[in-house]
């Protein structure tokens, strides 16, 4: 998931068109690479930060809702157990243990209105873009945001090979 060489080519050609895109309504790739990596300096992990905001000296990523530590150890469980899988599109549901499965389900019914806006600090840099934590949260099969996993767990350089990616 997190190693782009091994993502399929129409997977790459996404997080591509979504990251160049999202680099552009924020005012160009250093403004969005700066945002990942004031995001990756904020300790402990961003997404458990109480203010619920992170600023670069460009751009703001906010979300509405604190996401709380055992929410967030399953979330970040989940992802290291799948971080190298070539196949992105993995339900995260599937698990034989039922404990552990019904805790995934409350975990995501808690982060499906989780909701991240980015904006850039000057508004002629563009209008911003934003993104959930789940692509698809059905009963049966819950899939992670690429975007998501991409700005919150991989490296930079993920990002910057996503950026660099030629379709």
């Amino acid at each position: 998931m997190c190693n782009f060489n091994k993502q399929s080519e129409d997977n790459k050609a996404l997080i591509h068109l979504f990251m160049t895109k999202a680099a552009e309504s924020i005012g160009g790739t250093n403004f969005l690479l700066a945002l990942i990596e004031a995001m990756r300096a904020h300790k402990p992990h961003p997404l458990t930060y109480k203010g619920c905001k992170i600023e670069s000296p460009n751009a703001t990523i906010e979300w509405n809702k604190i996401i709380f530590k055992d929410k967030f150890d399953l979330l970040n469980e989940i992802i290291l157990s799948h971080k190298s899988s070539q196949n992105p599109d993995f339900n995260i549901l599937e698990n034989d243990n039922n404990k552990k499965k019904k805790n995934i389900l409350n975990m995501v019914k808690t982060l499906a209105p989780l909701e991240f806006v980015v904006t850039p600090k000057n508004e002629a840099d563009g209008g911003g873009f934003n993104f959930k934590v789940f692509e698809n949260s059905d009963v049966e099969y819950v899939k992670m945001n690429p975007i998501f996993v991409s700005m919150f767990f991989c490296s930079a350089e993920f990002s910057k090979k996503a950026l660099k990616f030629e379709i």
